[in-house]
């Protein structure tokens, strides 16, 4: 098997795992993305029987949609940049109120190759988690490699998070 179809293989394991986990507990999940561009829900929908957990997906790639999608201020972004712990927590509210899903993932970062600073280089994102009626939960995650593997390891993280999230419970 390639190193590919086995790290898909992993992801759809995971998403599996979150229909189980959200399936369960009678709950439904939306996911407000950004740099994995869909990847998330992709990997979601390709799990037979998701339409039971899995409600739909916002894919804000730019900042104008984070603002007229998900309703992330736009005073936000100025301050703190697209790649912040504050926007992915906007992210994850505005589809919790854009939706009737009990649980969101919001995912902001930079996958590169260009866009990196100092502050924050290529590899930076920033996740969310937030079950409706609890605290965002906001997690940074530095992650190697080329955009691929950056987006890759985001997809995963995010899924991972949500498992993590009933956990705790």
């Amino acid at each position: 098997m390639s190193a590919l179809n086995l790290a898909y293989q992993n992801l759809y394991e995971l998403a599996a795992q979150v229909g189980i986990a959200l399936r369960t507990r009678s709950r439904t999940l939306a996911i407000a993305e950004s740099c994995t561009g869909g990847w998330i829900a992709k990997v979601i929908t390709d799990v037979p029987g998701s339409s039971g957990w899995f409600d739909r997906g916002f894919v804000t790639y730019s900042n104008a949609a984070k603002t007229d999608l998900l309703g992330v201020q736009s005073a936000t972004i100025a301050q703190h940049g697209a790649v912040s712990a504050e926007v992915v927590t906007e992210m994850a509210a505005g589809a919790l109120e854009r939706s009737p899903a009990d649980f969101v993932i919001a995912v902001s970062g930079i996958a590169g190759p260009e866009g990196g600073t100092q502050e924050k280089p290529v590899g930076t994102v920033y996740l969310a988690w937030a079950l409706r009626g609890d605290p965002v939960q906001t997690e940074i995650r530095q992650f190697p490699g080329n955009r691929d593997a950056v987006r890759l390891e985001a997809v995963a993280a995010a899924l991972q998070g949500v498992l993590d999230v009933f956990a705790r419970q």
